[in-house]
């Protein structure tokens, strides 16, 4: 398929380049001495990903430790309320961890043990990829720092013990807002000092090369596995496939199964409190290009320039920038980005818990929220939404700031 120039076909060859630039976005901005680190981990997974015993190996896990291939789940009782448009979702929430970051965190694990180092260091603000990193450590009998903002600690509890659980050092970050900007400012200068023996395993496809080009390979299994699923149920394609973006790793994969079908693709953002700035985390929709955490991207910008505050009831959301994919993917039309602010988010995530049976995470019911609203302006066809993760994580906060519906 070509658009806008671009051949979809050879997409994943062209894109992106051998300087990891989307475009004009991405790259690596970072000093010299975190530039080796870089080249280093650049090297290695460019071989390790043409090993047939790592993918083999990697197969394997994700078949009999992360329970792989997830289901795909028909929503018909929440789909019957809406109208004739058929809304179904990819249930990432079931993968081994609760959600999708373990696809990536797996893999990077295995490529760490891979180059010989003896610990991963990460950023977390949903906890989430705290959690799956924390997993893969246990799994690979590596040490594991995770960085998390203050605030995100307390909304956050259970995904702060699971990690603890699991052997993480947990390591609070104070400075600024408190939440996921400044876990990843504090995770990179934390690895600027043990890169020798550590990998920085970024949570998102963000940051230098290679990392948002490698955690989409990783998470690229979401969107195969979706593609062929839905087929298989439906004998065809969905009309639409929706997921939420923050730094978008969940939609990086999934929306990778589809950029070569006559698939509408949306991507949503955190709309917050409203359009102000510091009441959202809506890079995309209102932001402009700018170089943070080492690489060139769509972010919000306060006067001086800077990354702007952001603020998002999803805690795995309020990041003030997204990965260079989503960027170039946003400038050629190719993914329709647009936002869902928190009270309908918060609608959504109890309309799936009460008529199907799925307590969503917050940051999947954007996603959620908004496939239900494009279902009623369909009015006929299916709509695909990745569930990235559950709430089991979310629920104190839902009830302590929202209430019951």
């Amino acid at each position: 398929m070509i658009y806008n120039d671009i051949d979809f076909d050879t997409y994943f060859k062209n894109y992106p380049d051998k300087n990891g630039y989307f475009g004009k976005y991405g790259g690596s901005y970072v000093s010299p001495e975190l530039q080796a680190a870089m080249d280093e981990i650049t090297e290695a997974y460019f071989t390790i990903c043409k090993s047939s015993k790592f993918i083999s190996e990697l197969r394997r896990i994700r078949k009999e430790f992360q329970g792989r291939p997830t289901p795909i789940s028909h929503l018909e009782r929440l789909s019957g309320s809406i109208g004739n448009v058929q809304l179904y979702v990819k249930r990432e929430d079931l993968n081994h961890s609760g959600a999708h970051k373990l696809n990536h965190c797996m893999g990077e694990a295995l490529l760490a043990k891979y180059m010989g180092k003896t610990k991963v260091i990460a950023e977390t603000g949903a906890g989430q990829h705290g959690v799956a990193l924390a997993t893969a450590a246990a799994y690979f009998g590596l040490k594991c720092d995770i960085y998390m903002g203050a605030v995100d600690i307390k909304k956050q509890a259970p995904n702060v013990a699971r990690m603890k659980i699991l052997g993480a050092n947990v390591i609070e970050v104070t400075e600024g807002l408190q939440t996921l900007k400044e876990a990843v400012d504090a995770a990179f200068e934390a690895y600027s000092k043990e890169y020798k023996d550590a990998i920085y395993c970024i949570g998102s496809v963000l940051g230098p090369h290679p990392f948002p080009v490698m955690v989409r390979d990783f998470q690229s299994v979401v969107g195969i596995e979706a593609r062929e699923q839905f087929i298989g149920m439906t004998g065809e394609l969905p009309d639409a496939i929706v997921a939420c973006v923050g730094g978008g790793s969940n939609a990086a994969g999934f929306f990778s199964g589809f950029l070569n079908d006559p698939v509408d693709i949306y991507g949503i953002e955190p709309l917050g409190r409203g359009p102000k700035l510091g009441d959202h985390a809506a890079s995309l929709k209102y932001g402009t290009e700018g170089i943070m955490h080492g690489f060139n991207s769509i972010m919000l910008k306060d006067d001086q320039g800077n990354p702007a505050p952001v603020y998002s009831c999803a805690s795995g959301l309020d990041y003030p920038s997204s990965g260079p994919e989503h960027a170039f993917l946003h400038d050629l039309g190719r993914v329709k980005y647009d936002v869902v602010g928190d009270d309908d988010a918060i609608d959504a995530f109890y309309a799936l818990s009460r008529m199907e049976g799925i307590i969503p995470a917050i940051e999947s019911s954007h996603a959620v929220a908004y496939g239900i609203k494009l279902a009623k302006e369909l009015g006929r066809g299916s709509v695909l939404i990745n569930l990235s993760g559950r709430g089991d994580k979310d629920m104190d906060y839902v009830i302590e700031k929202y209430g019951m519906r």
